[in-house]
C-alpha cells in the first residue's frame, strides 16, 4: 500500500514540476488599407521605378514587418505606415487622393518634388496627420478646408507652389497648429483673423508665413502701399511729354510761317496790282 501511495506522489509532484514551453509565432500580415494607399500612390507618380526603386510588389504586399518597412521613404509602428518621406526625389506626378487609405499615417513630407495637381481634400482622413509638408512642388488649386478635421496637426507647410483662393478661415480652429507657412503662392483676399490673432502682443504667425502671394493681405502684413510711378516712370514721362511739347512747337512754327508767307504774297500782289504801268 506504501508502494502504491509514494508512486502516486512521485507522479504527482514530477506533473507539477515539470515546465512546458509553449512556443506561439504570430504571422503579420498586411494592413489591406496600407497596401491600397501604398500602391495608389505609386500609380499617382511618373516612372516611379526610376527613383522608388524597392517600390516592388513584393515589397508592397508586405509594406511592415512590424516596426520596420521594407519600402523607400516609410517607417511602421506595429505593423502600420505611420510616416512617409519621400522629399526631394524629383517625383513627377500627383497626389494620390488614396493616400487616405493610409489611416494610421502620422507624418507625411513629399516636399522638394515636382508634383502637379491639386491637393486632394480626402486627406481629411487622416485624423491621425500631425505633419503635412507639401512644400516646393507644383501643386494648383485651393487649400482644403477639409484639413481642419485632421484635428492633431502641428505643423502645414505649403510654401512654394502654385496654390490659388482665398486661406481657408476653418484653418484657424486648428488649436495644435504651431508651424505655418502658405508664402510664396498665388493665394489671395484677407489672412483669416484666426491665424493673425494677437498672443501677447505676439501674431500667431508672423508675416513670413504669408509673404510672397501678392493679392493677400491683412495682419501681421504690413499695410499695402499706393503704388506710385517709379524713377524711371516719371523721367519717361517728362521725356515723352517734352518730345510731344517740341513738336507740337515745330508744327505750330511751320503753320505760323506758312500763314506769314501767304500774307506776304497777297499784300505783294496788292501792292503790284496797285501800282501803275510806265
Amino acid at each position: 500500500m506504501d508502494r502504491w501511495v509514494s508512486a502516486l506522489w512521485v507522479i504527482a509532484w514530477s506533473v507539477m514540476t515539470v515546465t512546458v514551453t509553449v512556443t506561439v509565432t504570430v504571422t503579420v500580415t498586411a494592413d489591406p488599407s496600407d497596401e491600397a494607399c501604398l500602391r495608389e500612390l505609386r500609380k499617382s507618380l511618373e516612372e516611379p521605378e526610376k527613383v522608388l526603386h524597392n517600390w516592388s510588389e513584393e515589397n508592397l504586399a508586405k509594406p511592415c514587418n512590424d516596426s520596420t518597412s521594407n519600402l523607400q521613404g516609410a517607417i511602421c509602428n506595429n505593423g502600420r505606415i505611420y510616416k512617409l518621406s519621400l522629399n526631394n526625389l524629383s517625383l513627377r506626378g500627383s497626389i494620390s487622393p488614396y493616400l487616405s487609405n493610409c489611416t494610421n499615417l502620422q507624418a507625411l513630407d513629399l516636399s522638394s518634388n515636382l508634383l502637379s495637381g491639386p491637393i486632394p481634400p480626402d486627406l481629411q482622413s487622416l485624423v491621425n496627420l500631425a505633419v503635412l509638408n507639401l512644400s516646393s512642388n507644383r501643386l494648383q488649386g485651393p487649400i482644403p478646408p477639409q484639413l481642419t478635421l485632421c484635428a492633431y496637426l502641428n505643423i502645414i507647410d505649403l510654401h512654394d507652389n502654385l496654390l490659388s483662393g482665398p486661406i481657408p478661415q476653418q484653418l484657424g480652429l486648428l488649436v495644435r497648429l504651431s508651424a505655418f507657412d502658405v508664402s510664396n503662392n498665388r493665394l489671395s483676399g484677407p489672412i483669416p483673423s484666426s491665424l493673425s490673432n494677437r498672443t501677447a502682443n505676439f501674431p500667431r504667425f508672423n508675416a513670413s508665413s504669408f509673404l510672397g502671394n501678392k493679392d493677400l493681405y491683412g495682419y501681421p502684413l504690413p499695410p499695402l502701399r499706393k503704388q506710385g510711378l517709379s524713377v524711371l516712370a516719371i523721367v519717361g514721362i517728362g521725356l515723352g511729354s517734352g518730345l510731344a511739347s517740341l513738336v507740337l512747337s515745330f508744327s505750330a512754327v511751320c503753320i505760323w510761317l506758312k500763314i506769314t508767307d501767304r500774307n506776304i504774297a497777297l499784300q505783294e500782289a496788292k501792292i503790284t496790282h496797285l501800282m501803275p504801268d510806265y
